[in-house]
C-alpha cells in the first residue's frame, strides 16, 4: 500500500484570515465559503503545491511549531519585504556558507522560512 500526500492542515484562531495571508504569500486563491472556522487554498495545478487547509482550534500557539513551510525565491530581498508588507514578522536571519534564509512568523505566529534560491 502506498500513500499520497493530500494536503497540509494548519491550526489557527481565524481560518479565513490565515488563508488570505497564505493565499497572498503563495499567489493562490481562497476557496469559496471560507469562514473563521475553516478555509482552504485552491490548488490550480500540481505545481502550485499541496492543498492547504486552515482550521480554527480553541487554543493559541504556545511554543515553536513542529512543522513549517520552506519557500524559495530568486528575488530574496524583494520577497522578504513583500512578506513583511503582508503581515509576516522577521524572526531571525541565517547565513551558512552559500546558504541564506530568513525565518518569519505568519500572522498567527507560525514560523516559516524564506530561502535564497
Amino acid at each position: 500500500m502506498s500513500n499520497i500526500l493530500f494536503g497540509i492542515s494548519v491550526d489557527c484562531t481565524d481560518a479565513a484570515a490565515a488563508a488570505h495571508f497564505w493565499g497572498a504569500v503563495l499567489g493562490r486563491q481562497v476557496a469559496d465559503g471560507a469562514t473563521a472556522e475553516n478555509a482552504v487554498l485552491v490548488v490550480n495545478e500540481p505545481s502550485s503545491g499541496p492543498r492547504l487547509a486552515f482550521h480554527r482550534v480553541p487554543e493559541a500557539k504556545v511554543v515553536k511549531n513542529r512543522l513549517h513551510l520552506d519557500l524559495v525565491s530568486d528575488r530574496f530581498s524583494a520577497e522578504a519585504e513583500r512578506l513583511v508588507s503582508l503581515g509576516a514578522q522577521k524572526v531571525r536571519d541565517f547565513h551558512e556558507g552559500k546558504a541564506r534564509w530568513t525565518t518569519f512568523a505568519d500572522i498567527e505566529g507560525n514560523e516559516f522560512d524564506l530561502i535564497a534560491g
